[in-house]
């Protein structure tokens, strides 16, 4: 016996005897075998294994005698597939949320369409236009369960939250949701399958028709309810005056049953109908003392720390109250969520929050998501510290502020001032994104006097900041038509940036750039040929670059001096832009490449890109000729690996899946399909960063962590981030055995575990336990694992963007 023969022996005799798992093929043997195994107390493989099993095995294609492949037969053995499947889903009694839970969307479509066949539902009928009473039970429950699953109450929850960013689509969640109210009318109680949420749906519909401006005459306007959402409605808030003073009225009779157990959406109303009834024309300093009052009294009544939050923080609270009063009501609010922390027990870990306070902080986090005033911003922070101590700059995985500043951030050692300057950043730097620079010019200035108060480094850095803001707002008004000269004081800021002497301070790469073409556009020509120092020439690549372009524009009229200086220009674009090398022999008689100098006219690094891009430059015609030029290349040499990346970078602007063809098709000429590992010098950290950032806007989330693992230096924010997404469109658990890095696997357990997803936690423990992983092999033998993954996955990722 050999010695790992006998290595495997000892090790299955030291484990526990545990019985064997069934497989498939026995129950295609023995039918009555699975109602057998499915009444056991912990059945393995479990339901939903056996489900994916057996429609697995009734969708394999066949290979008939010219070796074509042909659909899957429909012979007995695959029909007894699939009624095994529909029995074990009836054995769950066809509970969707395990269902949905436990399968892939592919595997719970095909295993709900073979019960409307089973089920005998009309073909070729549109499922709206069946009367349900005269269906059979069995034939009316499949149809139930079929359109549950898919088309009306699900997909109006989708339309609902896209239009936080296009208001148009509340119109089509509304008429989603109105059909699942329709057709839950129609529903018997008795039809337990059915796990409509009715309360949040009619919350729903009462919102669509709010915010759609749509009118119900069946709700009642005899409430007070009714008739103040018919005003707002209406837009009626200071003509029925006499109305809405006897509403507040009865508001305040019934005020305490109001407030015995409010939800946020009835604050959230009641705090809307007060600010709207407060019209400005008609305020009176008795009206304004009233509305402080009753703010106050709201404040005061709530026993949800969170819900007096909501208040305390509210624009009416902020403008109606005195310094005093605001004071004495957020201290009493901050004692009462002290009490609530110290009734509990300690919080070890993120596991024994207890449910209530979980909701409230999952309320808090929303509003600190979608809250765009710094003050604000700080009380959700300081309420949530207070709940849980763990860093909330992670809450929304779409926040990002520059690599170049994150370490900076990161380094603060209180938790509230690290999480607000990091998300006061973030924000603002996603304002500006959308050129909302008036939202953008408050959180950075917010931030500025934060950051003033302990870190001049962090200080310089707002500044820069700003600068650019400012830079950019101006810009964006001229490409609208505004070409009023920019203030004297921006300019000098301008000049002082790019005069600034650099001690250990991160700096962006894009404010040097964008100041200089700011300089450019404005003619500010006479500063970059005469008044910058030569110092600064000669240590800053951007003004060289800026001095030459100046130059060159300022002595246009003079034909001599004018060529010099075009020359001097050129030379240095070259320089930049070059992708030639010189080759030289070495002793050995082996050809070397030597990379270009360095002159002294001071390079930029080439990037794939050059940033400096005036207004006057048509963008798009630049692009257009690059595609032609490229396109032609590729039809002489389709295997040149240089103009594939080329080809892949033209693409990488907006047509993501396009360029994930060319970056695999350009690992592939070099490698023999991936069968020899790419060479580093195509598959740099650039090219792989890109790669990564297509999978990630083409919402394959699990792809963006394998390829994490390519970099010179794991990139595990990225890796961790994409395994948070819950919406990722790849196959996700079937790429865990490409992953080798036993940090990302053992986060991948973690995230399945916290989200109760023990089948796929099971893949991912399964693939950590693999031997070669192991952190006590030898190097060589982890490489191996490695390059054996990398292969597989590039291979399967070439089959599905080829």
């Amino acid at each position: 016996m050999s010695v790992e023969a006998a290595d495997r022996e000892a090790l299955s005799c030291s484990r526990p005897c545990t019985p064997p798992q069934a497989s498939w093929f026995e129950f295609l043997l023995d039918p009555s075998l699975l109602e057998q195994h499915l009444q056991g107390p912990h059945p393995d493989p479990s339901p939903v294994q056996l489900i994916v099993q057996f429609l697995e095995q009734a969708s394999k294609p066949s290979v008939n005698e010219q070796n074509q492949v042909q659909p899957p037969a429909d012979n007995r053995r695959n029909r007894t597939l699939k009624l095994m499947a529909l029995k074990a889903a009836a054995h769950l009694t066809w509970d969707l949320k395990v269902l949905e839970k436990g399968l892939t969307i592919p595997v719970l479509n095909m295993l709900l369409n073979e019960l409307l066949c089973v089920s005998r539902v009309p073909p070729g009928v549109k499922h709206v236009d069946l009367d349900l009473s005269t269906l059979p039970p069995t034939t009316a429950m499949a149809v139930l369960v079929y359109n549950r699953w898919s088309v009306h109450y699900d997909l109006g929850g989708i339309y609902f939250q896209q239009g936080c960013s296009d208001p148009s689509v509340y119109e089509k969640a509304r008429e989603h949701f109105r059909m699942a109210r329709e057709l839950l009318t129609k529903l018997d109680s008795s039809a337990s399958f059915c796990c409509v949420d009715e309360q949040r749906l009619a919350g729903y519909w009462s919102a669509c028709k709010t915010l759609t401006g749509a009118s119900d005459p069946s709700e009642s306007q005899h409430t007070p309810y009714g008739q103040i959402s018919c005003f707002m409605r209406n837009h009626d808030y200071g003509v029925s005056k006499d109305s809405l003073t006897a509403l507040y009225l009865r508001l305040y009779v019934s005020f305490h049953q109001l407030l015995l157990k409010p939800s946020k959406n009835t604050i959230s109303f009641l705090l809307e109908v007060c600010a709207r009834s407060m019209d400005k024309e008609h305020r009176s300093e008795t009206c304004k003392r009233k509305m402080a009052l009753f703010i106050k009294t709201v404040c005061n009544r709530l026993e949800d720390v969170s819900l007096a939050f909501m208040v305390s923080s509210h624009k009416l609270f902020m403008e109606l109250l005195q310094d005093e009063e605001k004071k004495i009501l957020m201290e009493q609010t901050r004692k009462s969520s002290a009490t609530v922390n110290l009734s509990a027990k300690p919080l070890p870990s993120f596991y024994d929050i207890p449910a209530s306070t979980s909701v409230n902080i999952s309320q808090l986090e929303q509003q600190l998501i979608l809250s765009l005033d710094p003050r604000h911003i700080r009380q959700i922070l300081i309420e949530l510290q207070g709940m849980a101590e763990r860093p909330f700059w992670r809450v929304n995985s779409k926040w990002e502020v520059p690599v170049d500043y994150v370490n900076v951030i990161l380094a603060i050692k209180d938790n509230l001032t690290r999480d607000l300057v990091y998300i006061l950043m973030a924000k603002g730097l996603h304002c500006i994104s959308i050129k909302d620079f008036a939202h953008a010019c408050q959180l950075f200035t917010a931030c500025l006097e934060l950051v003033t108060e302990f870190s001049p480094k962090l200080r310089q850095v707002m500044l820069n900041e700003l600068l650019l803001m400012e830079v950019r707002g101006h810009e964006a008004g001229a490409a609208e038509g505004n070409m009023e000269r920019p203030p004297p004081d921006l300019v000098s800021r301008v000049r002082g940036y790019l005069e600034m002497r650099i001690h250990d301070l991160p700096l962006r790469q894009i404010v040097g750039e964008e100041c200089v073409v700011f300089m450019l556009n404005w003619r500010e020509n006479e500063y970059l040929t005469l008044q910058v120092p030569q110092s600064l020439v000669n240590s800053n690549p951007y003004i060289k670059l800026g001095q030459l372009i100046a130059s060159t524009c300022k002595e246009l009229p003079g034909p001599k001096e004018s060529r010099r200086m075009a020359k001097e220009l050129w030379e240095v674009v070259v320089q930049i832009c070059s992708v030639s090398s010189q080759h030289k022999r070495s002793s050995d008689g082996r050809v070397s490449l030597l990379k270009l100098r360095e002159s002294s006219l001071g390079i930029l690094y080439y990037n794939g890109k050059i940033l400096f891009l005036l207004q006057s430059v048509d963008v798009e015609a630049v692009v257009v000729t690059l595609k032609e030029l490229v396109n032609y290349a590729l039809s002489l040499n389709p295997n040149n690996q240089s103009w594939l990346c080329t080809q892949a970078d033209i693409y990488f602007g907006n047509q993501y899946s396009a360029a994930m063809h060319y970056y695999l098709q350009a690992g592939t000429v070099c490698s023999d399909y991936f069968t020899k590992p790419v060479p580093p010098d195509v598959y740099t950290d650039q090219v792989l960063k890109r790669m990564i950032k297509c999978c990630s806007l083409l919402n394959c989330h699990t792809q963006v962590a394998v390829l994490c693992q390519f970099l010179r230096e794991v990139d595990y924010m990225t890796a961790f981030k994409a395994l948070q997404e819950q919406n990722s469109h790849d196959s996700m658990d079937s790429f865990y055995g490409y992953i080798w890095d036993v940090t990302i696997l053992e986060y991948l357990t973690y995230i399945h575990h916290k989200r109760g997803e023990g089948d796929k936690r099971q893949v991912a423990i399964k693939a950590i336990g693999q031997t070669e992983l192991n952190s006590s092999n030898p190097e060589e033998v982890l490489q191996l694992a490695a390059q054996k993954r990398k292969k597989k996955f590039l291979q399967a990722l070439a089959k599905l963007y080829f």
